[in-house]
């Protein structure tokens, strides 16, 4: 692999929209407004300010105009370049750069800055690290607890494969929410997550509850991505057997040509009957929608759980 980020190569020529598979034109439901508002701006700048990546730029996030003019954000940290291809994902991928020591630091005053209820903190995966980059998500917790001691904490995690004590590292600093998607069906792992293992993933969401009953965990997948529903039922059984409290289900969108394809656009009314079947094997909230993704409206999502759970 080169050793620069890189954008612009195909991945997996048998998914990426061609003559034979071509690109689809995006239904009305599921179209938004370009980003433009003041708030908008404020938030962009902070973020620049601070060195901070964010998973909403890096990922080209249909939500982030919404997200960012309410001054909610999902930051990425340990680089914007990762060492895995997957299909779906418009990060960078190739030799990434060494931690930045003062991250933990810029990320932590950017939140007191903003006065932020709700921290959604995510990274790209660092294989080449020992740890998987755990030690970095622990710091930023324990210093964001320290700076901003009201703001509650999400983490999106990668999967940590083959980083033996690196989920402990991250429990151990007690975030409110522990999440890491599983993304799509076990069949489509080889063709759109190559680099991961369905059952590793789930591993980790079941052992991350296990070490510590008081964190919420969550995971989401896409659909659109040639699965169907007997599939996505099949997963959310295999979550709730896993003890996950919360699910996202969202449509799946090329961010360009050269990822995989949209095989089509799931309808309102079945994203709507996923939430229902969601909600009655056991989740304890279900965020099932065509623009849903993992961190859109976290913070919303994340006080409504916490009502749920003191109301049991």
């Amino acid at each position: 692999m080169s050793t620069q980020a890189n954008k612009t190569r195909p991945r997996h020529p048998e998914k990426v929209n061609n003559p034979e598979n071509p690109h689809q034109r995006k239904p009305a439901w599921i179209r938004v407004k370009a980003p433009g508002s003041k708030q908008y701006g404020e938030t962009r700048k902070l973020m620049r300010e601070h060195g901070l990546h964010t998973v909403c730029e890096e990922a080209s996030c249909p939500n982030i105009g919404e997200c960012w003019s309410r001054k909610h954000s999902t930051v990425m940290i340990l680089g914007d370049i990762c060492t895995r291809a997957c299909a779906f994902c418009n990060v960078a991928t190739g030799k990434p750069r060494p931690v930045d020591e003062m991250e933990p630091e810029n990320l932590a005053r950017s939140v007191a800055k903003t006065d932020m209820n709700h921290i959604v903190i995510t990274s790209v995966d660092r294989d080449d690290l020992p740890d998987g980059g755990a030690t970095q998500f622990a710091r930023s917790i324990n210093r964001i607890r320290e700076l901003a001691p009201k703001t509650t904490i999400e983490v999106l995690t990668p999967d940590f494969l083959k980083k033996p004590g690196a989920l402990e590292i991250v429990v151990k600093a007690k975030p409110d929410v522990f999440n890491h998607n599983l993304e799509t069906v076990p069949r489509l792992y080889p063709s759109i997550r190559p680099g991961a293992r369905y059952f590793n993933s789930l591993n980790i969401l079941s052992e991350a509850k296990t070490m510590d009953p008081t964190i919420f965990t969550k995971s989401g997948i896409m659909v659109g991505l040639g699965e169907n529903k007997d599939e996505v039922l099949q997963v959310m059984d295999d979550m709730r057997s896993a003890d996950i409290d919360f699910l996202t289900i969202g449509q799946y969108l090329a961010p360009t040509s050269k990822h995989a394809a949209v095989e089509r656009f799931v309808t309102p009314d079945e994203f709507e009957d996923y939430k229902r079947i969601g909600l009655n094997k056991g989740f304890l909230m279900v965020a099932s929608s065509p623009l849903t993704r993992s961190s859109f409206h976290a913070d919303k999502d994340f006080a409504e759980l916490r009502k749920k759970r003191c109301a049991t």
